[in-house]
């Protein structure tokens, strides 16, 4: 995390070093693309947030490039950074908080969209209007990696008049795709569906901010590691962590559930959303811009002597 944000401070640093050292003259020339940077929290929904949370406060960060194809009709590609956290422990469900099963995950994410704004978005800066709001849509693919941690001890039986045996990873953080808790080995990348609006604000000749949330459709269950049935405990062998790690019960003083009793709900498959407040600036004419003005602005050459 603290090189993801001196990376992004950097990122700041150069483009509003390169920014502002364009002349004056440089507020009526067209600019077509954008960098931008952002960042702000993400929401989860899955098997282990509460229904009806909209609001959670694990961060993110994004940096994209936005290229104008038309006044109002944009493209945008973006590379976020992403955390999402679930715990059993916080429910307001009984039932919930004795299952016991928790998470946390460092995500990336990759997405392409298509934009379109309220309000035609002018090249020049005393074109743009000063509030604009927009619409986006698109698609890209996540990484994801839930982990746990492991508990102390696997506890043989019914998990209550066994025997412990001590783990060796103990209080480790540990992927958990891995260990297959439910039998399921899922792919920890997936594909996302990324779709929102914002509001564009005009906040200097080169910048604009913007405040943005989009929610990303998965075609995934198992952004938490939760998703059907409890497995059969002999399933696992002498793998005493998986097993530990699949029914977490025991370590709150319950016994084990009967392997096939529900663990998660697959009827539905896992999302999350962004809320973010971001920083766009436009990139000057001689870099990356596509603008006629920029290829045409050039003088001829002309016979010394020869005036237009």
């Amino acid at each position: 995390m603290k090189k993801t944000a001196t990376l992004t401070l950097i990122f700041i640093l150069l483009a509003t070093a390169v920014t502002w050292s364009q002349s004056f003259y440089n507020f009526g020339r067209q600019r077509d693309i954008i960098a931008s940077v952002g960042g702000g929290f993400t929401a989860y929904f899955g098997d282990i947030n509460e229904k009806g949370d909209k609001f959670d406060t694990p961060a993110n960060v994004s940096l994209g490039l936005q290229y104008f194809v038309r006044p109002r009709v944009s493209i945008r590609s973006e590379l976020s950074w992403y955390r999402l956290a679930g715990d059993d422990a916080e429910a307001d469900v009984e039932g919930r908080i004795r299952r016991n099963l928790k998470f946390e995950s460092n995500n990336w994410e990759l997405n392409f969209v298509g934009m379109v704004s309220l309000l035609e978005n002018g090249r020049r800066f005393y074109q743009r209007p000063a509030l604009n709001p927009y619409l986006f849509g698109g698609i890209g693919l996540t990484y994801f990696n839930p982990k746990g941690e492991v508990p102390d001890n696997y506890i043989t039986g019914d998990g209550v008049n066994g025997t412990a045996i001590p783990l060796d990873n103990a209080g480790d953080m540990v992927a958990l795709q891995p260990h297959n808790t439910e039998g399921a080995d899922y792919n920890r990348v997936a594909i996302v569906v990324p779709f929102g609006g914002g509001l564009r604000i005009k906040a200097g000749p080169f910048f604009n901010i913007a405040l943005e949330g989009g929610y990303r459709l998965t075609f995934n269950d198992y952004l938490d590691d939760v998703s059907t049935n409890y497995r059969d405990q002999a399933d696992f062998g002498n793998d005493y962590e998986a097993a530990a790690m699949a029914d977490r019960r025991p370590e709150i003083g319950l016994t084990r559930l009967e392997p096939g009793h529900i663990r998660g709900d697959d009827s539905d498959n896992d999302g999350y959303m962004f809320y973010q407040l971001k920083l766009e600036f436009y990139l000057p004419t001689h870099i990356l811009s596509t603008s006629k003005l920029q290829k045409n602005r050039a003088r001829p050459n002309r016979p010394r002597g020869q005036h237009p």
